[in-house]
């Protein structure tokens, strides 16, 4: 008996420590209540979520560095992606495109994907999805 009770002490003793931990992390990686979250590396994230024909962000400001976009699929019904372009540039043409914005598969119904590591520089950006056809959205680089 002494020795389950032991081994039950140990295990609520890691799981606190580990919550503890993770809310620690969370708390100090969050950037004033923004969709930017810093990562490891100084890699920063921004989290989009598309619902059906938009995204919920409307424009984002963010400041210069290198990010990685998560994109959620909230009940779209359909496969979503990300497309970011210059602003000023043909966004209908992919040579303009900053390809490592794309995530790297369609996000499929109820899923987040990312998006490889992508230096963004001051200045402004459009962002879209040509999946869930949605509007051009801001997004300012500071």
């Amino acid at each position: 008996m002494k020795k389950v009770l032991s081994i039950l002490v140990i295990v609520l003793a890691f799981t606190f420590n580990s919550n503890a931990q993770d809310k620690m992390m969370k708390d100090k990686m969050m950037k004033g209540g923004s969709k930017e979250m810093k990562m490891n590396d100084g890699v920063k994230k921004i989290t989009l979520e598309q619902t059906a024909g938009e995204f919920t962000q409307k424009s984002i400001t963010v400041s210069e560095g290198t990010y990685v976009f998560d994109v959620a699929n909230n009940n779209v019904g359909k496969d979503v992606g990300l497309v970011l372009v210059k602003k000023g540039k043909d966004a209908s043409k992919p040579e303009n495109h900053i390809q490592t914005a794309y995530v790297t598969a369609a996000v499929k119904n109820n899923t987040v994907g990312h998006s490889k590591e992508t230096k963004l520089e001051k200045g402004e950006y459009v962002y879209f999805c040509p999946l869930n056809p949605t509007p051009q959205y801001s997004l300012i680089v500071e």
